[in-house]
């Protein structure tokens, strides 16, 4: 049956602070795509945009930020994607509502995307459309484009007073939206007072940053972190001011020349930036990207403590249990004796074989031993200290969640860095991979259910799921969501500890020449 839509010259169109805007109604939700936010010259601090005459439309994606490298299809079956035209000018949002009445006040939901602080858009993945959710919940949903890389965190500091929160440039686009929100959210149903931004992986790590910035006090009232606490370095060990050095020789000028990276082609900037950063990973050196502790953003919560304003925020956090199993599992898992699981896991784990098996079906009960190799061993015990800490100095409750699914594919997957994205997004329908008969529709009404009590609330407990106590330094109390979801109290420390133990370091630099190898590999195979 068809979908009623609605695009004229008059309706819908809202007027915002700065001109008026139109977007288009499909089965009543009025939805705004590529909304201008803001503007912002290279390396410099974002700026409210200017006003218009007349009606603008808003009825395509606004571009994304460039990234560094072309994007690469991979793995599309287990996490889909959209890849989109892109600009450094990227600062558009999208909305989704069912209501333009200013008295409506809906809690506004504030999309981060994931991609560290390097890649990603909003609309990247598939299952970032905000329109099942704002019906399912009754709220505003919004979504945002902000720079990434070498534009958003490029840290040129070092060379004029003109660059001295470059470093954070992308963190101030997201500040600025939230500005931007304050000011408008309610000429879309929304509510000022009650907004909450989540987000995934590097969203989580933005949301969790917004909370140490100063000028986003008072922009938002409630926080979900999803895969987004992990105690690295973003910045990683090269000293930005040696980059920009670097890059002025490929370029052949000099360093009092600076300012003239500020006007060339990104692509001749791009290209500059890889080949310097070739030279670098051969050394054994790694350029990062992410905010840095300067005069605006008061630095990470590991390094300097919560800020006053971050203990005042309800928050939710979780991880899904096995964050980096992307390559195919092992043939038929289930069909495996005992013995032949336990072989598997010796090769990793060694002495610590039986003690970790033991404590894996204490935690997981009914999982099958060989996911013991591919529990999550970053972002699960970041949360947990995160949420130890907060939940003890923190004047607002904190929530915590597992998301332990297994799925119907290579005879059983773990869940995997951003499964459970179309779950809380109500989602599933558009991820073929989300799709288990039986499962998926109680998960969704469980999860997509929290997130939007949640962000009405504060409080994740609703009708359509178990009773969710608040994680406290008394009751460490998680939900694990899966196919029968439960509460289980302090039940993985123990787990945790021992695979820290048992798990040699990862080598990050070379997890990323193999990344390398097989982007290379996969250029050649298509091309």
């Amino acid at each position: 049956m068809p979908r009623k839509f609605i695009c004229t010259a008059t309706e819908p169109v809202v007027q915002t602070t700065k001109g008026k805007i139109r977007g288009f109604i499909l089965d009543g939700t009025y939805t705004f795509h590529g909304i201008r936010y803001a503007q912002a010259k290279r390396f410099m601090p974002p700026t409210p945009v200017e006003s218009w005459e007349g009606v603008k439309d808003a009825l395509s994606y606004g571009p994304i930020c460039p990234l560094l490298d072309n994007p690469m299809p991979s793995g599309e079956i287990l996490i889909p994607h959209r890849f989109w035209p892109a600009s450094e000018h990227c600062q558009y949002l999208n909305i989704w509502s069912r209501s333009l009445d200013p008295k409506a006040k809906k809690p506004v939901m504030v999309w981060l995307h994931g991609g560290g602080f390097s890649a990603g858009s909003s609309i990247e993945q598939v299952a970032y459309e905000g329109e099942n959710l704002a019906v399912y919940g009754d709220v505003v949903v919004v979504s945002i484009n902000h720079r990434l890389n070498i534009l958003g965190y490029f840290d040129l500091s070092a060379f004029g007073k003109q660059y001295a929160n470059s470093v954070n440039a992308g963190m101030a686009d997201i500040v600025e939206s939230l500005k931007w929100i304050k000011e408008n959210i309610e000429a879309f149903g929304g509510d000022s007072g009650n907004v909450t931004v989540f987000g995934q992986s590097g969203g989580g790590m933005k949301v969790t940053t917004l909370g140490q910035i100063p000028e986003a006090e008072g922009l938002f009232h409630k926080a979900i972190v999803m895969s987004g606490i992990a105690e690295m370095n973003m910045g990683g060990n090269v000293d930005h001011a040696e980059v920009v050095r670097e890059i002025l020789k490929e370029l052949d000028m000099k360093e009092d020349e600076v300012a003239k990276l500020e006007k060339i082609n990104f692509a001749v900037l791009a290209k500059a930036f890889n080949r310097v950063n070739r030279k670098f990973r051969k050394e054994g050196k790694n350029v990062g990207w992410g905010p840095q502790k300067n005069d605006w953003y008061t630095g990470d919560v590991f390094d300097v403590g919560f800020s006053a304003f971050s203990k005042t925020i309800p928050t939710m956090a979780g991880t899904v249990i096995a964050e980096f199993a992307f390559a195919p599992g092992t043939p038929n898992k289930d069909s495996l004796s005992p013995e032949e699981r336990r072989e598997i896991l010796f090769k990793r784990y060694g002495e610590h074989t039986d003690e970790l098996i033991r404590l894996f079906k204490k935690a997981y009960p009914g999982k099958n031993e060989v996911d013991l190799a591919l529990v999550d061993g970053l972002f699960r015990p970041a949360t947990l200290k995160y949420a130890d800490i907060k939940s003890k100095e923190a004047s607002a409750p904190f929530y915590s969640y597992m998301f332990a699914l297994d799925f119907d594919y290579d005879y059983g997957k773990p869940a995997w860095h951003c499964s459970d994205i179309p779950f809380f997004f109500h989602n599933s329908a558009l991820v073929p991979i989300c799709n288990i008969q039986g499962v998926t529709e109680k998960l969704e009404e469980e999860m997509a259910g929290a997130f939007v009590a949640f962000a009405r609330t504060g409080d994740p407990n609703h009708k359509n799921m178990i009773k969710w106590p608040a994680y406290t330094p008394e009751n460490k109390a998680t939900i694990v969501f899966d196919r029968k979801t439960e509460i289980r109290v302090d039940y993985e420390a123990e787990l945790l500890d021992l695979l820290k133990k048992a798990t040699p370091p990862v080598d990050m630099a070379a997890r990323m020449r193999v990344v390398d190898e097989d982007e290379e590999e996969l250029r050649a195979w298509m091309y």
